[in-house]
């Protein structure tokens, strides 16, 4: 099978279970940005995430299944063959946010985005995970994706800031707190 098959040369692409649609396309914006939180929450593992990998191993997979969501309109053939959304992945990441907070200074303020590359890259996928979120809540306002998948995204974004703090924690990284610059006299 080749990996190039030139049917998007012209601006569009196919959805999962058939029909064509311009790229620039909601539903297809939405699971470009999951496969780009996807690929960033890869990097952060390529970082080196210790105890956490299997957590962000999992967490990929669950993409993969939100990502063929997006991309299967409701009603197709096809999403009946698709995986389904579990209402537990949701349940699972806030046990684990809960257990990360245990070993965790208690957050007093804002803190910037940073500290080992691990940390940073989990940033950057929280920061992707909202950029997604942002794109999927119209697709659920206008009945085309289940409400899950935005609590799914919203969830997510939680965990993976929780996951950059127990990075920059396990690694004797202090997270550096944000400061505001208040002009002289104020």
């Amino acid at each position: 099978m080749k990996i190039y098959t030139k049917t998007g040369d012209s601006g569009d692409t196919g959805l999962f279970g058939g029909g064509r649609v311009g790229k620039e396309d909601p539903r297809v914006e939405a699971y470009g940005q999951v496969d780009e939180l996807n690929a960033v929450l890869g990097l952060a593992r390529a970082e080196g995430l210790g105890a956490m990998d299997g957590l962000a191993q999992a967490l990929q997979s669950q993409l993969f299944t939100v990502g063929s969501i997006l991309a299967t309109p409701a009603g197709s053939k096809a999403s009946k063959s698709i995986p389904v959304m579990q209402e537990s992945w949701v349940a699972d990441m806030e046990k684990a946010i809960d257990g990360f907070d245990t070993e965790l200074p208690a957050l007093t303020t804002f803190i910037l985005p940073g500290g080992t590359k691990a940390a940073a890259a989990l940033h950057v996928a929280r920061t992707v995970c909202r950029r997604a979120e942002r794109h999927v809540v119209p697709l659920m306002r206008a009945g085309k994706v289940e409400p899950l998948v935005v609590v799914f995204l919203n969830r997510l974004s939680d965990l993976l800031f929780t996951m950059a703090r127990v990075a920059n924690h396990r690694a004797n990284v202090a997270d550096t707190p944000w400061t505001s610059s208040k002009p002289a006299g104020a």
